[in-house]
């Protein structure tokens, strides 16, 4: 009888289990329609893409998003969709300029190899040999072995760098050499891992000032955007940008005027999607800036342990995260991710396909990985590794009607006799998970947030329900 009463309890458990993640999955858009493509060509496959936006956009509460599409070794589409201000009602618009955040990293190394080209600098030297005005800091590591190829590809060792502070445009700030006098700060031995860096990047930025002794917004518009057909994009913020950056909008949709940051390098291009497309557009074909040697050694992957980034990419090469699908195919991107603001191109060089997707929504990575997975559906691709964040959403939403699921059946036993020991052990776990929410609930960034900003509101209120319930049962009588 005692294994009937404990099957007829999974039973109701895996029902119940079920029922919740269904309803999760509903309410969050990850069960949503597959429409048909109508027909292979550029002309079928953007309607459907539009339609399938304004569906995305309202689910995941993106304000404006600009997209530009690569085919053939052509741009063939750009469209800008919603609004670049909510509160003013302003429209995005595609030659609005948007902040691409890290993109940037990948601008940033063409202007470094740019000077590797010219045999203005080695890419093994160390880095601390071209930088006459700066002295990196004295270190229990060896600052000789940051060299402008671990800098690239952030294996020098050096930590991930402030990401939270941002000034206005009219704002005093400090100089770039303040800020790298406080973040040059080695944290492991250079060449030991992979550790992403915005200030390894920011250290490229000041050598390329150093070598050539011009500024580095001057430089790069001069000698990288313009040659490459860029005409809307500028490392400078300027009052005068028409039409104006668009607001961002910070996680839980709170207004993010534009903003700079004193280094630029790492995360300070302004970009509409049709410049980035351009961007992608000179690595597949002849271009007036960098050689073949050079486009593929930005290719070749320098550092195939990546950490956490590995969920998702194979490997990192010079400002660009690399994949291998199982086609065989290579596939080479880089996302931006700041305050109020989230980026990602996607590009396969070898047959001249590109997308690029801008936003100004902090709330965009599912959205960004649904357009992925439908643009690689359509162009018949093999999964991309962007496509593992649904996977992810998936299994939050599965976690949250587990922890759903055990609460009604705990309930269901409120007034069953337990031992005092487990009372007490509820009671401890209870106190223990209300105090991890309270903690969660009070940072003002977390990963698994950031990422999965819908899911992971569920998750965190199945957790409450959870640990609101173990409660109730450890102080029920019984």
């Amino acid at each position: 009888m005692r294994d009937i009463t404990g099957r007829r309890r999974w039973l109701w458990f895996a029902i119940l289990s079920l029922l919740f993640f269904l309803i999760i999955a509903v309410s969050t858009g990850s069960v949503q329609w597959m429409g048909r493509i109508r027909g292979d060509s550029v002309d079928g496959f953007v309607p459907y893409l539009e339609e399938r936006l304004q569906f995305l956009m309202k689910k995941h509460q993106i304000p404006g998003v600009s997209l530009a599409l690569v085919y053939d070794g052509r741009i063939v589409w750009a469209e800008a969709f919603g609004y670049a201000d909510l509160e003013s009602g302003r429209l995005l618009m595609v030659e609005t300029p948007m902040r691409v955040q890290s993109i940037s990293k990948s601008v940033t190394a063409w202007g470094v190899l740019s000077l590797y080209d010219q045999g203005l600098i080695d890419l093994d030297a160390p880095a601390g040999a071209y930088l006459k005005n700066f002295s990196l800091p004295p270190s229990d590591f060896p600052v000789e072995e940051i060299t402008v190829r671990r800098l690239l590809s952030h294996t020098a060792g050096l930590p991930l760098g402030d990401v939270f502070t941002i000034y206005s445009p009219t704002e005093e700030m400090p100089s770039l050499q303040e800020k790298l006098t406080q973040e040059v700060v080695l944290a492991r031995h250079p060449g030991t891992a992979f550790s992403y860096s915005n200030t390894g990047y920011n250290l490229l930025e000041l050598l390329i000032e150093e070598v050539t002794g011009r500024d580095f917004a001057e430089y790069m518009e001069t000698e990288i955007l313009r040659p490459l057909g860029m005409e809307n994009s500028s490392f400078n913020w300027s009052a005068a940008l028409t039409p104006a950056p668009p607001t961002g909008y910070g996680l839980d949709g709170s207004a993010v005027p534009a903003y700079v940051y004193p280094e630029k390098a790492s995360g300070g291009l302004f970009a509409t999607a049709e410049d980035i497309a351009r961007f992608l557009l000179a690595s597949m074909g002849e271009n007036p800036v960098l050689s073949k040697d050079s486009i593929n050694l930005m290719y070749t992957p320098t550092v195939d342990k990546i950490g956490i980034y590995s969920l998702v990419f194979d490997a990192y090469g010079f400002g660009h995260y690399l994949e291998t699908l199982s086609s065989g195919m290579l596939s080479v991107s880089h996302g931006g991710q700041g305050t109020g603001i989230m980026t990602h191109f996607q590009a396969f060089p070898e047959t001249g396909d590109g997308f690029v997707i801008l936003t100004n929504s902090q709330r965009s990575w599912p959205f960004i990985a649904y357009l992925l997975r439908e643009w690689a559906r359509w162009r018949g691709f093999p999964s991309l590794g962007m496509e593992r964040i649904l996977w992810g959403s998936w299994g939050l939403a599965g976690i949250a009607a587990l922890l759903l699921a055990q609460s009604v059946m705990l309930l269901t036993q409120l007034f069953t006799p337990k031992p005092l020991r487990s009372r007490w052990l509820r009671a401890l776990a209870a106190l223990a998970l209300f105090a991890l929410l309270l903690w969660s609930a009070n940072q003002d960034y977390i990963f698994l947030r950031a990422v999965f900003p819908i899911h992971s509101v569920w998750l965190w209120g199945a957790a409450l329900v959870f640990a609101a319930v173990l409660l109730i049962s450890a102080l029920s009588p019984g």
